[in-house]
C-alpha cells in the first residue's frame, strides 16, 4: 500500500503537527507502506527559510527510505492570525506543486485539508482529515476571540464543509469525539482516533549516568507558544531558588512567547531560568531530555478543561523521566492514569514548585514514575502502534472505496 501524508508541518519544524506527522509516516513505513510526504520547506516557528531551499518551488529528499516532497513557503514568522492565515493559504497553493512528483497511491491522510481534499479528488483515492486540535474551540477557550462572533461562526461552517469532504477523520484524542460528531456533524463511524505516537527507537533512557555534582534540572522542550504559561513556571522557580540552589530551569525551543519570556525572566530576577533559543533533530531533542531530571506540559487554564493530548507527553514518558503537567483536562487524566508523573492546577505556582521539590527529595518515586511512564508507552503509544492501526484502516478503506 502506498500512503501519500501531506502536512505543512514536518520535522525540522517544531510543534506537535510536525510530531504527529513524522510519527505516521515512520509507523506506515515500519508496517510495510510505502509512503510519500507532501510537506513545506522547514519554517516554523522562526519563519527562517533554510539556504539550500530558498528560490526553489519544490525539493525532493528522503527520510530512509520515505520520499519527502517539500514546497515553497514564504519566510514569514508563524505569529498572529493574519500571518498563520497567509501560511496556510501558501502552503494550500504550493503544495499542489508536488503533483507531478507523487506517482500512484492508494489512500491519502493529511493534516492540511484543502490541499488533501484536492489530492483526493484529482487522484480518486480515500481521504482521512487529521485533527491535531479543535483550534476553533482552543482560540475560545483561550479568550482570543469571542464565541459568538461572525468571524468564528463562518469558520465553523467551512469547517463543517471540509470534514464532511473526507471519508473518514483521525483525531489525536479521544476528547475530540464528541465535539467532532455532535458540532461538526461527522458520523462517528467516520471518526478514528489514532494517538501522537512516538517513536521509541530514539526517544528511549539513556543508559550513561549523571555527573556527580550536576545540579536537578526541571526542562521544557517545544515550541513557546500561547498555548503554554510559562509565567507560572518561572514565578514556581523563584519560590524553589529561595529554597533550594540546586535546581536548574530549562526551557529549550523558539516561538512568538521569546521575548516575553526572557522579559519576564529578568522583571522576575530570577537566576535559576535558562532559556535555549536553538532547534534540535528529534534525536538532540531526546539526548538533551535525558539530561533532565523532571520535564514539565505548563499548560495555560483553557475555560474549559483541556481535550486534546500533547504529543510531548509521550516522548516525556519514553525517556522515562517523572512528569510536573499543569493541566485541568484529558492530560492530567492521562498522567495520573498512567501514574508517570505528578499533576498541577494551571496557574497554581506555590503548587509547582513543591511537586519540584517533591520529587527532587524523594528521587525512589521519581524514578517509579519515569518508569511507569516508558511501559506505557511501550504498549499504548508507539508509532509502530499508531501505524498498524491506520495502514488496517486504510485497508478496509480502500476495499470499500473499490
Amino acid at each position: 500500500m502506498h500512503v501519500l501524508l501531506i502536512a505543512q508541518y514536518f520535522p525540522p519544524d517544531l510543534g506537535g503537527a510536525a510530531t504527529r506527522a513524522y510519527n505516521l509516516a515512520k509507523g506506515l513505513f515500519l508496517n510495510g507502506c510505502e509512503v510519500t510526504v507532501v510537506t513545506a520547506f522547514p519554517h516554523y516557528p522562526h519563519g527562517k527559510i533554510p539556504r539550500e531551499y530558498r528560490w526553489k518551488p519544490v525539493r525532493v529528499e528522503w527520510l530512509g527510505k520515505i520520499k519527502v516532497i517539500r514546497t515553497f513557503m514564504p519566510p514569514i514568522k508563524s505569529e498572529g492570525f493574519l500571518r498563520r492565515i497567509m501560511l496556510i493559504g501558501s502552503f494550500a497553493i504550493s503544495s499542489l506543486f508536488a503533483l507531478p512528483l507523487i506517482g500512484k497511491i492508494d489512500a491519502i491522510w493529511t493534516s492540511s485539508w484543502i490541499p488533501g481534499i484536492v489530492y483526493s479528488k484529482m487522484k480518486k483515492r480515500p481521504l482521512a482529515l487529521n485533527e491535531d486540535d479543535l483550534t476553533l474551540e482552543d482560540v475560545v477557550d483561550l479568550g482570543l476571540i469571542e464565541e459568538n462572533s461572525l468571524i468564528l461562526r463562518i469558520a465553523v461552517w467551512v469547517y463543517r464543509i471540509c470534514l464532511l469532504k473526507g471519508d473518514l477523520v483521525t483525531p489525536i484524542s479521544p476528547g475530540y469525539v464528541e465535539t467532532l460528531s455532535k458540532k461538526y456533524w461527522v458520523k462517528e463511524n467516520r471518526i478514528h482516533v489514532i494517538r501522537g505516537g512516538v517513536d521509541l527507537s530514539i526517544f528511549k533512557p539513556s543508559l550513561s549516568r549523571k555527573k556527580s555534582g550536576k545540579k536537578f534540572v526541571v526542562l521544557y522542550s517545544g515550541a513557546f507558544s500561547v498555548a503554554y504559561d510559562f509565567v507560572q513556571v518561572f514565578k514556581a522557580a523563584k519560590i524553589v531558588e529561595e529554597l533550594d540552589g540546586d535546581v536548574e530551569f530549562v526551557f529549550q525551543g523558539n516561538g512568538e512567547l521569546l521575548d516575553s519570556m526572557r522579559s519576564m525572566v529578568n522583571e522576575l530576577n530570577v537566576k535559576s531560568v535558562k532559556i535555549i533559543d536553538r532547534l534540535l533533530s528529534r534525536e538532540g531533542v531526546a539526548e538533551l531530555l535525558n539530561q533532565a531530571d523532571v520535564l514539565v506540559l505548563p499548560l495555560v487554564e483553557f475555560k474549559k478543561p483541556y481535550r486534546g493530548m500533547s504529543s510531548k507527553l509521550y516522548e516525556y514518558q519514553a525517556v522515562g523521566k517523572p512528569i510536573i503537567c499543569c493541566s485541568n483536562g484529558l492530560p492530567k487524566d492521562y498522567v495520573k492514569e498512567s501514574n508517570s508523573g505528578l499533576v498541577v492546577r494551571p496557574g497554581d505556582c506555590e503548587a509547582f514548585a513543591k511537586a519540584v521539590i517533591s520529587l527532587k527529595e524523594n528521587p525512589v518515586l521519581a524514578q517509579m514514575m519515569g518508569e511507569n511512564g516508558r511501559k506505557y508507552v511501550e504498549t499504548e503509544a508507539s508509532i509502530e502502534a499508531i501505524g498498524l492501526k491506520m495502514k488496517d484502516i486504510f485497508e478496509t478503506l480502500t476495499q470499500k472505496h473499490r
